[in-house]
């Protein structure tokens, strides 16, 4: 199988809801797994205690302290399994930083996996609000970069 084609089908397997995917060809093996991230649902319960006639108020959140409210913006995500690159070697700049400005299509950071290095492009024009990862860390299919909004 071609280099070519084999990004191609990584690609199209990490686009796609499939969770596990098989490729046989002349003795060439080629298998995917992709986990799906857990969500653990976790309970907040808040009591008013200044008034007499006191109600119980319960919010349903994720483990991360987040609640059932999305953040404003847009979130790109890691678009396969890899390591974290903010910049495209080690002396040189980031490629964005919190505040900047981008353009749909500019690369903001690279994700390494099997030793190819693959550019994230956004997919929104606005101003990058939160970078939720740090440069050289490890990250999962799925997982928040970067949250982009609207300016």
């Amino acid at each position: 199988m071609e280099f070519e084609n084999l990004l191609t089908l990584i690609k199209a397997v990490s686009d796609s809801e499939l969770t596990e995917f098989h490729y046989e060809e002349n003795g060439t093996n080629i298998h995917f797994v992709k986990e799906q991230p857990q969500q653990i649902p976790v309970q907040v319960q808040t009591v008013a205690a200044a008034a007499p006639q006191a109600a119980a108020v319960t919010e349903t959140g994720n483990a991360g302290g987040e609640t059932a409210a999305e953040p404003e913006g847009m979130i790109v995500k890691a678009p396969l399994v890899g390591t974290f690159y903010a910049a495209p070697s080690e002396d040189a700049d980031p490629f964005v930083s919190l505040g900047d400005t981008v353009k749909k299509g500019q690369t903001l950071a690279i994700v390494e996996a099997m030793k190819l290095m693959n550019e994230i492009e956004s997919d929104y024009s606005g101003k990058i609000a939160e970078i939720y990862v740090e440069n050289g860390q490890a990250v999962e299919y799925g997982q928040p970069l970067f949250r982009i909004v609207n300016q």
